[in-house]
């Protein structure tokens, strides 16, 4: 999804006050809006590419298939998975970096006849999901290997899970602001890397405390296996 362009501040104030569904059925009826070529592109994309939730779904039921014996309580880890750890989360930091970006981090238009533009929340979405996958390969496919190591007992296991759960969340946040910087309207896009501080800064906390972080969310999912 690109950002749009609204006509100008003295609309586009009029405009914020109509509902976000209004302005796509708008552009669904005005098909000269529409941006057929990529939206073919889009098409085939989904058609040939894998899809993470596809992906997520295989990773979770490999860790079931390993830490869980009931079919029923697997079902239900991976529907906690896909719909709390990244529709939800997807959903709720999409709306937080659209509603900071438009709020915040968007240039002011010099006159009212420069096109303010915006981002849409459709794109922000699409940088969580990009953002995502990265995560993904170290967080779930790549602690699925390393996973019998990072549950045991000691310093070492804690020292390691630590360190792969901070480049998984610093690598989201990174790519997260790549997302925004490329798009030249947006100033101060330096913001989105502010969780990366503030993940080094309590990793080594957490490994001095003897945190697992592996092993607390096995143990979430996996009590009775653990």
């Amino acid at each position: 999804m690109l950002p749009t362009a609204s006509k100008g501040r003295s609309s586009s104030s009029s405009s914020r006050a109509n509902p976000m569904l209004l302005q796509y059925l708008r552009r669904i009826v005005k098909w000269q809006q529409m941006d057929i070529e990529y939206t073919f592109w889009q098409m085939l994309h989904l058609c040939t590419s894998p899809k993470v939730v596809l992906l997520l779904a295989v990773a979770t039921l490999a860790y079931c298939a390993a830490y869980d014996h009931s079919a029923a309580h697997a079902l239900f880890v991976v529907f906690s998975v896909l719909v709390f750890h990244f529709l939800v989360t997807g959903v709720v930091l999409a709306t937080f970096c659209w509603f900071l970006t438009n709020s915040y981090l968007r240039e002011e238009a010099p006159n009212s006849y420069v096109v303010e533009q915006r981002v849409e929340w459709l794109y922000a979405f699409d940088v969580h999901c990009n953002s995502f996958f990265p995560m993904f390969v170290l967080l779930y496919v790549i602690h699925y290997f390393l996973s019998p190591l990072l549950v045991a007992h000691g310093f070492i296991p804690a020292l390691l899970s630590n360190l792969l759960f901070m480049v998984g969340a610093s690598y989201y946040h990174y790519l997260n602001f790549l997302g925004y910087d490329v798009l030249p309207f947006l100033e101060r896009t330096t913001f989105f890397l502010y969780p990366i501080g503030i993940v080094i800064i309590l990793s080594p906390i957490l490994i001095l405390g003897g945190f697992n972080p592996s092993k607390y969310f096995m143990n979430v999912f996996f009590s009775r296996q653990m």
